[in-house]
């Protein structure tokens, strides 16, 4: 059964490790502005912007009505899809699916903007945020750095190869593919990891070459629906809250569904898209992140947010 022992781990010196940390995705968005110029520093690439409703189940058990899940409801939503990296579609990548649910209610507040980040990997294989920074640095280095890095951080290495061979799985496309939170975030007093099932198990050969056409294609003919569930924290050696290596054993309850109307692409929604910030800490007091990784991530997606209109 669901627990409310979870515990986070706090580093003795964290606010100053991560303050160092966030200088790495700086570096590497000022990069990027200079060659593509205004934009995020990471999962820059959107295939695909999407008016979506969130629909609450309802006889949901006590311990998962909670937050925009405690009664059943129907809110509306801004969906942002998105590739990690400039790659082409079919590269090896983390794919993102980012979900902005709009004026929802909570027991204990109202008109609340919860954002919801979603990849294409249950796990990401690193022992916490210094292994993501020094994976993105690798990974940004020019190739006799890199070297030179890999040589003496043989650990690293071995991290990226790890999760570089998850990227590497083949991904079918947006509608086709499960998607992770990765990281657990709070259920009121519980704790839980979030999952998107696919949509749809017809699968287009295609899609891998040109993700942001397949998923326009099949919303031409029909909506797309998306089974949400949550996996409830019970003890931490079954379900670690700080490991985001682990593949959580417990059972997936459903939650919701996200449902994708039948649209075509809108320029002013892609617009309205792109200059908001999915980001997971815009969230109800129910609902907040938890673990070292995700305390990182909002210092890193801070500045971000600061330096997207910078000069280049």
């Amino acid at each position: 059964m669901p627990s409310t022992q979870w515990r986070e781990v706090f580093l003795s010196d964290e606010n100053t490790q991560h303050t160092k940390k966030v200088h790495v995705f700086t570096e590497l968005q000022h990069k990027r502005l200079k060659k593509h110029g205004h934009g995020r520093a990471l999962h820059r690439n959107k295939v695909a912007a999407l008016k979506a409703v969130l629909v609450v189940e309802g006889n949901l058990p006590d311990y998962a009505r909670q937050g925009i899940f405690a009664a059943p409801t129907v809110f509306e939503a801004h969906v942002r899809l998105s590739n990690g990296n400039f790659a082409v579609d079919r590269a090896p990548d983390i794919r993102g699916f980012a979900i902005k649910v709009l004026g929802a209610s909570t027991p204990s507040s109202a008109d609340v903007e919860q954002n919801i980040t979603l990849v294409s990997q249950e796990t990401l294989k690193v022992s916490g945020s210094a292994d993501v920074v020094g994976i993105v640095d690798l990974s940004t280095s020019t190739p006799g750095a890199a070297l030179r890095k890999a040589a003496t951080e043989p650990r690293l290495t071995r991290s990226a190869v790890a999760n570089f061979r998850d990227m590497a799985k083949p991904f079918s496309g947006f509608a086709t593919h499960d998607f992770f939170s990765i990281m657990p975030i709070t259920f009121g007093d519980y704790a839980a990891r979030l999952k998107l099932c696919a949509a749809s198990t017809k699968i287009n050969k295609a899609a891998r070459k040109d993700l942001a056409t397949d998923i326009y294609t099949r919303l031409a003919d029909d909506d797309l629906e998306f089974i949400f569930q949550a996996q409830f924290f019970e003890d931490e050696r079954r379900t670690p809250i700080e490991d985001s290596s682990v593949r959580w054993d417990a059972p997936w309850l459903t939650v919701g569904r996200l449902r994708l109307p039948r649209q075509a692409q809108d320029e002013a929604l892609a617009e309205t898209v792109e200059k908001s910030s999915f980001n997971p800490w815009i969230a109800a007091t129910e609902h907040r992140p938890l673990g070292e990784l995700m305390r990182a991530r909002q210092a890193a997606y801070s500045v971000s947010w600061r330096n997207r209109g910078a000069t280049p």
